[in-house]
């Protein structure tokens, strides 16, 4: 079967994959997305009680405001799953997306010699050919692409198992196990059913281990109900709202004038010593300011959560979260016990146990542990770029967190994290498809590679979570960069007050053109 060929391809139709299809219409690109629909982690990674952790305003493209924009509400993720649809409506996007179409393999099939010469617009030569299966069927198609930008993200399908001894696994355990991946793909009724009258053991603190330990306490409500226990290892800074003693939360982090406290790439000699000297002691007290608030309206302190670190480094790291409103009340109530391990833990046939000697019994574990983003796209990469991926920092270089100055013809969009990862993702999808149009050139490989490398400093020397490549606390200079490159006026207000003290958002970067 011949190959279909076409200028650009894209894998992924989650948020990235539909912002990277929309502006790049003009080139119709195919689009190659495994599942029935569009929305990604949306889609097939939340639970019943999933919200945004933001509100609409701050997570909206820049050219679709939400219809309702003002609610205060965070929206449920059915509320931007038909958000996301509607873009795509609207857009047209939906007729490049071939759905149940999961990519099986990647190949380079272009010129050798461009491995090591840095980015090639697109030239009329196949430079990628991806083999893709069509669900129900046993046939394979091949696809042949200039560009390839990649969509899948760093979360979902693949999830991360924490490793036991031998014969200490899930396999010794008489209950049920799964993963928080498995968990979402129940619906409302087998959800409650799994954990109704159950002694639920949730393994993790992050949001979405949260969001299920309120979940199982919903679910145990009644007089046979049992509690539900949080196997916690390391502590986050959760905050109840966007509001710090009576202050909006944006005035510490999102604004020109709060990032200007923090240090960021490029930065001159004189501006660094600055942020070493004399900011560093006042961002050491904004963290301390919002840390009282947190601590005052949350009782961590009671339950042993408060974290060892400042609140700074897990904003920085983008893995500060909205407090599940009813977690606290619940636990009040005896409904969610905490466990502190920060040793070693296995199965045991009635539940788990740790170093300690200590047990928990329980019929159901449930493994909140995160995802395996590096093997979802060692899957897809063939050799020699797979051993790219084992980069000694653990961060993927990517240049403007969308291009590896050593993989030629691709793009990967989504794996940069922000405040907002839709905004980030439509903000690169823009700066990539005025790359591939050849509005502006690229700098050398070594230079790329030396940018990378300033903001993998940036973000080591902010938080010891830098792994996660988030730029939340020097977003807005990000952003300059990659205006100033696109031939953007990098300062988006109206005005010179509004410039400095109001937040960044996507509407700012609303761009007629």
């Amino acid at each position: 079967m011949a190959p279909v060929v076409s200028k650009v391809g894209i894998i992924g139709a989650g948020v990235s994959g539909i912002a990277a299809a929309k502006h790049l219409t003009h080139h119709n690109p195919i689009v190659l997305e495994a599942s029935d629909s569009i929305g990604g982690v949306w889609r097939h990674c939340s639970y019943n009680s999933t919200k945004l952790q933001s509100h609409r305003r701050d997570y909206e493209f820049s050219d679709f405001p939400w219809n309702d924009r003002d609610n205060p509400e965070y929206p449920s993720h059915l509320e931007i799953l038909d958000y996301l649809n509607s873009y795509a409506e609207h857009f047209d996007v939906l007729k490049f997306v071939r759905f149940n179409s999961k990519v099986v393999e990647v190949r380079f099939v272009g010129d050798r010699e461009t491995i090591d010469a840095g980015f090639k617009p697109p030239a009329g030569q196949p430079a990628w050919e991806v083999s893709v299966q069509t669900s129900g069927e046993d046939t394979i198609q091949w696809y042949a692409f200039e560009f390839l930008v990649v969509c899948i993200g760093k979360y979902g399908d693949i999830p991360r198992i924490p490793e036991f001894p031998h014969n200490k696994g899930p396999q010794v355990f008489q209950g049920q196990v799964l993963h928080s991946l498995d968990y979402c793909k129940l619906d409302k009724e087998a959800a409650s059913e799994l954990l109704k009258d159950k002694k639920v053991v949730v393994v993790g603190y992050k949001k979405s281990a949260l969001d299920l330990a309120v979940e199982c306490a919903d679910a145990n409500q009644g007089p046979k109900g049992q509690p539900c226990t949080m196997v916690v290892r390391t502590l986050h800074w959760t905050v109840p709202h966007y509001w710090v003693w009576g202050l909006p939360f944006f005035l510490f982090y999102s604004t020109r004038a709060s990032q200007f406290l923090h240090p960021r790439p490029n930065q001159s000699f004189l501006r660094t010593l600055t942020c070493l000297l004399a900011l560093s002691p006042l961002r050491h007290a904004i963290s301390k300011f919002i840390e009282s608030y947190i601590l005052w309206k949350l009782p961590l302190e009671k339950y042993g959560l408060k974290p060892d670190h400042s609140f700074e480094e897990d904003y920085a790291s983008c893995q500060m979260a909205i407090t599940p409103e009813n977690l606290f009340s619940e636990a009040d109530k005896g409904r969610i016990v905490f466990k502190r391990s920060q040793g070693n833990w296995w199965f045991n046939k009635d539940g788990i146990e740790f170093d300690d000697g200590s047990k928990i019994d329980a019929d159901v574990v449930v493994l909140a542990t995160g995802y395996d983003g590096k093997k979802k796209l060692k899957a897809i990469l063939p050799d020699p770029f797979r051993s790219l991926l084992e980069y000694p920092s653990g961060i993927m270089p990517l240049y403007r967190g969308t291009i590896h100055p050593l993989i030629p013809n691709m793009a990967f969009v989504g794996y940069l994290e922000s405040v907002s990862n839709l905004h980030s993702s439509e903000l690169r999808s823009i700066w990539l498809t005025r790359l591939i149009d050849n509005k502006f050139k690229l700098p050398s490989v070594e230079k790329m590679l030396e940018q990378t490398t300033k903001e993998l400093e940036v973000m080591k020397d902010t938080t010891r979570f830098y792994k996660r490549f988030c730029i939340s606390t020097f977003s807005i200079n990000h952003s300059d960069e990659i205006c100033e490159e696109m031939g953007w006026t990098s300062w988006r207000k109206n005005t010179w007050l509004a410039e400095a003290f109001s937040p960044y958002g996507s509407r700012d970067y609303l761009q007629k053109y």
